[in-house]
């Protein structure tokens, strides 16, 4: 891999930020939009090898909290979080970043990112 990929939705508040500040350090990146092109299975299952299914759950966003409780008691391992990402994606923590060093990020970072420049 040696490009940057920003996965996530447009209107999100972070992924904006995220955008922004890659913008204005002039890196260039491409953008994935979940709402668009979906979540991508096999990156999906690559994330989660990575950085672990907990970190890519968010569990304080809106998603998350409009889903029943006994839908929320049930995602409790890789395999169950899989399925919720892939049929809401908006469930995912955002923005996840793949950098051209193979690494991932999730979240935004400035500090953390401004290493990896």
């Amino acid at each position: 891999m040696n490009h940057l990929t920003v996965y996530g939705i447009p209107n999100c508040d972070t992924v904006k930020k995220a955008r922004a500040w890659l913008d204005a350090h002039q890196h260039p990146y491409q953008f994935h939009d979940f709402k668009k092109a979906g979540v991508p299975e096999t990156r999906l299952a690559q994330w989660i090898a990575q950085v672990g299914w907990e970190k890519l759950v968010n569990r304080q966003g809106t998603t998350w909290r409009r889903l029943p409780p006994e839908s929320q008691a049930q995602i409790r391992d890789a395999a169950s979080a899989t399925r919720l990402m892939l049929e809401q994606a908006s469930i995912i923590k955002r923005p996840v970043v793949e950098w051209p060093d193979g690494s991932v990020t999730v979240g935004f970072n400035e500090a953390a990112w401004a290493e990896k420049r």
